[in-house]
């Protein structure tokens, strides 16, 4: 009987974020600190520092480039919204 690799799992597996996640996820991905997307989202850095925590966790990454590119590769950011503000 014949397994399928743990990455395959990995991969099938349904990631949800919630939408402050996705807010958060957001804003590093535009290049903010931690402090800066506390200070745009009016909380503290901890509670950003917090729910990063817990979107490395959700996508299985261990930093914010694995977080992104993972996110991207789900769907779950669009990766030019973030290109186009910069503009």
């Amino acid at each position: 009987m014949e397994t399928e690799p743990q990455e395959d799992i990995n991969q099938e597996r349904v990631v949800s974020l919630t939408k402050r996640e996705i807010e958060v996820l957001r804003h590093v991905l535009e290049g903010k600190s931690s402090r800066e997307v506390a200070a745009t989202l009016f909380c503290s850095k901890r509670t950003v520092d917090f729910h990063l925590a817990r979107i490395y966790e959700k996508l299985q990454v261990s930093n914010r480039v694995q977080a992104m590119r993972r996110a991207a590769l789900l769907g779950l950011v669009e990766v030019t919204a973030a290109r186009s503000s910069e503009s």
